[in-house]
């Protein structure tokens, strides 16, 4: 799979809020997935795609509402990958608040094996 193929498909499953069935079928394995410093009591780095989908668990687990979710149009170059992310939720225990960020994703092998975010 091409890295514009791959953009193309990750970007129409996260459109669709399926964030898990995008990181099952684009993830290697062995991917890396790279939180900003703070973020909402994540591990900076976590490691292995089971390790990855469990972090995604956990921030459902925090999340009461989502209200809406917008994904820009990605960039692509050679092996990497970026996008907007914008998400209007309401997180357990607090107002609802506009979460945005940068998803910058590095793909070898026709699979993601990065993913950073940028707040």
């Amino acid at each position: 799979m091409t890295t514009q193929a791959i953009a193309d498909r990750l970007t129409e499953l996260c459109r669709q809020g399926q964030f898990e069935t995008a990181q099952k079928e684009l993830f290697s394995k062995d991917a890396i997935s790279v939180e900003p410093e703070a973020s909402q009591g994540f591990a900076k780095e976590t490691k292995g795609l089971d390790a990855i989908i469990k972090k995604g668990h956990q921030f459902e687990q925090m999340v009461e509402e989502t209200h809406s979710v917008f994904i820009s149009t990605p960039l692509v170059s050679n092996n990497a990958i970026a996008f907007a992310l914008t998400m209007d939720v309401t997180m357990k225990g607090r107002d609802r608040a506009t979460m945005s960020e940068l998803c910058v994703y590095q793909v070898k092998d026709g699979k993601i094996i990065k993913e950073e975010f940028y707040m």
